[in-house]
């Protein structure tokens, strides 16, 4: 469980309707809700945006409604995860439900800028700038959320584990 991408920076207390603004909630389709993502804070992100890119915020990132599609958006754009100082619980949540790496990080604004590449690493609790040579410790999830995650999230982990005969991971 590894992302190397190209970091965009946003700051502290970007909610969900910056994510995804309200408008657009009646679009089922991921790829169109992508196409709209981060309208509110910056209407050319998803042109600016490509596959594995790694979206860095500070504080409280994904406060405000409960919406799923505020990092169906994010997922569906290509972003392999957002790294911040703290999530809004309920965004947390619904990002590892859908397979959106939350990767917390108290110095998350200190990584790198705008345009660095970075890697996360989840096994290694590691987050990682070649060009700056630092290296960031970001606490690791527990084997189950990596499970869930290299799955694709909670909807593909449940159907293999159902397709394996039920048998849950203990870990």
């Amino acid at each position: 469980m590894r992302f190397r991408g190209r970091i965009h920076k946003f700051g502290d207390n970007i909610d969900t309707d910056a994510i995804i603004p309200a408008r657009y909630l009646s679009i089922r389709d991921p790829e169109e809700l992508a196409r709209h993502c981060m309208e509110g804070v910056d209407p050319d992100f998803p042109k600016k945006a490509k596959r594995g890119d790694i979206l860095v915020a500070g504080r409280n990132f994904g406060m405000g409604s409960s919406r799923e599609h505020a990092p169906l958006a994010l997922k569906a754009l290509g972003i392999s995860c957002v790294v911040a100082q703290s999530f809004s619980r309920i965004f947390f949540r619904n990002a590892i439900n859908i397979g959106l790496p939350a990767v917390e990080c108290p110095e998350a604004l200190e990584i790198g800028d705008e345009g660095d590449e970075v890697e996360v690493d989840l096994l290694r609790g590691e987050i990682e700038n070649p060009q700056k040579k630092r290296v960031y410790r970001i606490r690791s999830f527990p084997p189950f959320i990596i499970d869930l995650l290299s799955c694709g999230g909670l909807v593909e982990y449940t159907r293999r584990r159902l397709r394996e005969g039920g048998r849950w991971n203990s870990r």
